[in-house]
């Protein structure tokens, strides 16, 4: 098999592919032979020496993949070999062949694509714990969503449409115009206006129902600033830790710096709340994250919701694909393809 490996901390070229023997399935595991793998934010922390829960260097990161079960282990029943399947996997997700456990692989719809499949797992579960398993958002309510464009913010503007909810969302000027075609409300422009002011402005000063922050640092306590009664804030990243392609130690103790702490008595005394969410520290509730998946799967069958893929790059071009997410300048989902 290939595989995509991070051989040692640094800019988006340090990423090398290399050959390994296909693996085996053991008992209770699946076999798949990937078509497409998902990008995410934190495999370019891994990659920078920023993201705590990565394996140890050398590894192969990746959270979500698609393809075809080609092999199944002793006792594995509910699958068989030419099931198409996406799946999420604790790292390892950068490989044109993958073991998993049967569980974490979920039937693909006969009509859904690959690409689109490995456009879901990480995105939407992400997206639907902050928004329906968590956050509970209701019709007529206001969220804002940082980084609008991007793959958690595409999936969550699709559920808020779902749940009749009002997006408000941030991103630069460029991506303005397509995001207000997809149903976003109001755009704020984050690298020229204040998002807290634009919000408050927006909402005559009443705030919004939900936050979905991912950016970190200061923007934590802007998030929260910007709720109104019975607000929530969801805390899912800190892509502010790396502003450029190479780890920075100083920015890091920066963002961690300006992220203070929230007052518990203030939040009762605010009727408002932050929350942080870790799909990565999830794989202990697997029966949960399954019926989550399972339940997202059918809404894109029926076509509630839609994965929007941007761009996919070989594996020979996992450098460009990190460096394309890490520059903002995708909109919707970044995919490897073997």
């Amino acid at each position: 098999m290939r595989q995509i490996w991070i051989p040692k901390t640094g800019a988006p070229e340090v990423l090398s592919v290399r050959e390994a023997p296909d693996p085996e399935p053991e008992a209770g595991q699946v076999r798949v032979r990937v078509a497409a793998a998902g990008v995410n934010f934190a495999d370019i922390m891994a990659r920078m020496g920023l993201y705590p829960d990565a394996p140890p260097l050398p590894c192969v990161v990746g959270y979500e993949a698609a393809g075809t079960v080609d092999a199944v282990g002793p006792g594995v029943t509910d699958r068989a070999v030419g099931d198409r399947v996406l799946c999420l996997t604790r790292f390892g997700g950068y490989s044109d062949t993958l073991v998993v456990p049967v569980a974490n692989a979920t039937p693909m719809p006969d009509a859904m694509g690959f690409e689109a499949a490995a456009a879901i797992p990480v995105n939407y579960l992400t997206a639907w714990l902050m928004l329906v398993r968590l956050g509970n958002v209701q019709a007529g309510e206001r969220v804002l969503v940082h980084a609008a464009a991007g793959g958690v913010g595409q999936a969550a503007l699709q559920i808020c449409r779902w749940r009749g909810a009002e997006v408000i969302g941030t991103a630069s000027a460029g991506k303005h115009e397509r995001l207000l075609e997809a149903g976003v409300a109001h755009c704020i422009d984050y690298n020229t206006q204040d998002f807290e002011a634009e919000v408050k402005r927006i909402t005559d000063g009443k705030g919004v129902g939900i936050v979905l922050d991912a950016v970190g640092g200061k923007s934590f306590h802007k998030s929260y600033r910007s709720l109104g009664s019975m607000g929530r804030l969801y805390c899912f990243g800190a892509s502010s830790f790396a502003p450029g392609k190479t780890r920075s130690i100083v920015a890091a103790l920066k963002g961690l710096a300006s992220m203070g702490r929230f007052g518990v008595m203030a939040m009762m005394n605010d009727n408002r709340g932050a929350h942080g969410v870790n799909l990565g520290h999830l794989w202990h509730e697997a029966d949960a994250l399954r019926a989550m998946l399972t339940e997202i799967v059918a809404l894109v069958a029926d076509g509630t919701f839609a994965p929007v893929v941007d761009a996919t790059f070989p594996f020979d071009r996992a450098a460009e694909a990190h460096a394309y997410l890490q520059d903002r300048k995708n909109f919707g989902k970044v995919l490897l393809t073997p």
